[in-house]
């Protein structure tokens, strides 16, 4: 690794070691929380974050309705902090996310729903954080510190450590199994070549798309390239792009699929052919598509650990998409690593 190279790159290539502490050091933390959400036989989930932290959220609300069949309620920061509203939260399993653990409007609203009979677990990168202080339990992330405003690794293990959390409550020998060996398949994904995606993304608008659990990795995608390469990205259902938003798309059009190896891959690489169709240049992570050009993958022994390895991939790309443009994509402008909103 060059002297030379970015923080986000180097922080990129700190995953599957962060992702290994988590599994090994972050071990009881995570059987703690396993033992109270059975304790508590949750009937649905509420989640609290925002930005890349919603984005993880996202994710484990797949994974939670998939998995264990209870329903998840991403609950607007506001509710409690701006309007002063504590919702029901009896027989809730409350995921308050947050790298930092500081912002306000995170932790308000964690309080609130603790107060409200909900259990609260946070996941969270800094154990000494106030989010921290007020949760039930703590999911420390062990990532380490992470000095790129672009989170990588923090997102990453926000992933795992929920995802630890949820497969070992449905007893998932075969999903324990593929997130014990996340670590070596992480540092393959980061090594994967998307430069033939990098090399489309030239400065105009593009899409991002997944469908399911994918979906997450897609909202996440259009973020980091609007934070890092300032160019316009916007993230759809790959179920419903086909809809109002195709109507923007022209010749070669930029647009970037996830896919994981689940029952809605061969549905989203059809929608990926639509629009190659269309004129669009599309590149899909799965090799299902015929009109669309396939992205080299990671397949990681489960279709719910799958994208993981996919959004790995894709920060290998968008860091160098950065540079590309003469962007530093460990300080895009505007922004701060740690933002409190109230």
């Amino acid at each position: 690794m060059s002297e030379n190279s970015s923080k986000m790159r180097q922080e990129i290539l700190e995953i599957p070691d962060a992702v290994d502490r988590l599994l090994s050091q972050g071990a009881a933390n995570i059987y703690t929380a396993v033992d109270l959400m059975k304790e508590v036989d949750p009937r649905f989930l509420i989640t609290v974050a925002r930005g890349s932290s919603d984005h993880a959220c996202t994710y484990l609300k797949y994974a939670s309705e998939l998995l264990l069949n209870l329903p998840v309620a991403s609950v607007g920061p506001s509710i409690n902090s701006i309007y002063g509203v504590d919702l029901r939260a009896d027989g809730a399993v409350c995921l308050s996310v947050s790298q930092s653990g500081q912002s306000p409007d995170i932790v308000g609203m964690t309080r609130s729903l603790k107060s409200s009979g909900g259990l609260t677990v946070a996941i969270t990168n800094n154990t000494t954080s106030r989010l921290a202080e007020v949760a039930d339990a703590v999911l420390p992330l062990h990532a380490g510190p992470e000095l790129s405003v672009a989170a990588t690794k923090t997102f990453v293990t926000s992933l795992v450590a929920g995802l630890c959390v949820l497969a070992e409550v449905k007893g998932d020998g075969e999903l324990i199994t593929a997130i014990r060996s996340l670590p070596a398949h992480l540092a393959q994904a980061a090594q994967c070549d998307w430069s033939a995606a990098a090399m489309a993304i030239t400065g105009r608008s593009l899409f991002t798309l997944g469908r399911g659990p994918s979906f997450a990795m897609s909202n996440e995608a259009a973020l980091k390239i609007k934070e890092t390469c300032q160019i316009h990205a916007e993230s759809y259902s790959a179920a419903e792009v086909l809809h109002g938003p195709v109507s923007i798309v022209e010749e070669g059009f930029p647009t970037i699929v996830f896919a994981a190896a689940d029952a809605a891959e061969q549905a989203t690489a059809e929608a990926a052919d639509a629009l190659a169709g269309k004129g669009a240049a599309v590149f899909a992570a799965t090799d299902k598509v015929t009109k669309a050009e396939s992205l080299p993958v990671i397949r990681t022994g489960h279709w719910l650990t799958d994208p993981i390895a996919n959004i790995t991939s894709f920060y290998s790309m968008v860091e160098a998409v950065a540079l590309a443009r003469g962007i530093d994509p460990d300080a895009p402008r505007h922004l701060r690593k740690v933002t409190e909103t109230v």
